[in-house]
């Protein structure tokens, strides 16, 4: 998915800072993505209370809404420096990108796209979608993997039950369950569905810092109660995280971790570097059409490419955690 805000935030994110231990709870924003018809989403990361959750840096919660009334349409935009998951509730959404790929994602299974030193990429929401439904989410690569090549997988996690839940892990490992999809630092990504009034508790890595994100229904974790779109961030030292259902119908959270990203980056619209300078030149390739980020094939919309919004009047400042 692409930033299309027309004045992104300007943020320099710090990584492995410590917090103390608890809950703290990230309330989203709301933002729309391409004028008054197009789709709302609510983000939860990047924010000022806190910008990163491991390498995840970015993530966007929408609908369930009807595409009737502004679906998703993002055309080619450009990504740097990062990783983009599609993960889906409900819907169908068809990805084309420079890499040459063609693919189309449903609920329950993962389109995770590598930047490396340049992709870009269009996402649309097919005409036999009735109901979109999902988020994107972004992990930033590190210093050794970030100028590499392009890349593309598609998974289908198998679904784990978990006495009262269901687990289906889309990255690194969980209940007994290791996804096969590689990235560059050490992660967790899983939807978990809960049954009314369950109750689980997930063994997770202790060195992992966590963020539980509701999709749908009120769960109660460690003794705080989230609502829908709002983000638990569990910090590291824990060795278990445990999820309540309060709700009478089933609840929905994605169960976000990995180690504390131990550098400090620059991200700005759809960017991720490490400077002010080169998030300029970013852009300006962008601009230029160069082949840094590739071309696409097949994308039907009322635009070739999405132009690159205008870079603030001031220097990237840094941004810290709490």
């Amino acid at each position: 998915m692409s930033n299309l805000e027309t004045a992104p935030a300007e943020l320099v994110c710090r990584g492995g800072e410590p917090v103390e231990a608890g809950v703290d709870v990230l309330t989203a924003r709301d933002v729309p993505m391409g004028g008054p018809r197009g789709m709302r989403v609510r983000r939860t990361l990047p924010q000022r209370a806190r910008s990163l959750i491991g390498a995840w840096c970015f993530a966007d919660h929408y609908g369930p809404l009807d595409p009737s009334a502004g679906g998703m349409d993002l055309p080619p935009h450009p990504h740097t420096g990062l990783q983009t998951v599609t993960w889906l509730f409900a819907g169908e959404v068809e990805h084309r990108d420079s890499l040459g790929t063609h693919s189309l994602v449903h609920p329950g299974e993962l389109n995770l796209m590598t930047s490396g030193h340049g992709i870009c990429h269009s996402e649309v929401s097919t005409p036999a979608t009735t109901v979109l439904h999902g988020a994107q989410l972004w992990v930033a690569l590190p210093e050794a993997h970030r100028h590499g090549a392009r890349d593309f997988h598609h998974h289908v996690p198998t679904p784990v039950d978990l006495d009262g839940a269901t687990a289906r892990v889309f990255l690194g490992e969980l209940a007994g369950e290791t996804s096969p999809v590689p990235t560059f630092t050490p992660l967790l990504g899983a939807e978990i569905v809960l049954e009314p009034g369950a109750r689980v508790r997930l063994p997770v890595a202790r060195e992992y810092e966590h963020g539980v994100l509701v999709d749908t229904g009120s769960v109660v974790v460690a003794g705080m109660r989230l609502a829908p779109s709002d983000l638990g961030y569990v910090a590291p030292g824990e060795s278990m995280v445990e999820l309540s259902n309060v709700d009478s119908r089933a609840a929905r959270v994605l169960l976000l971790g990995g180690v504390p990203f131990g550098e400090d980056i620059v991200m700005w619209w759809n960017f991720v570097g490490r400077t002010h300078d080169e998030i300029v030149a970013f852009r300006e390739s962008w601009e230029a059409e160069s082949d840094q980020f590739g071309r696409i094939g097949g994308y039907r919309g009322k635009l070739s490419r999405l132009p690159a919004p205008a870079l603030p009047n001031a220097r990237l400042t840094p941004r810290r955690h709490p």
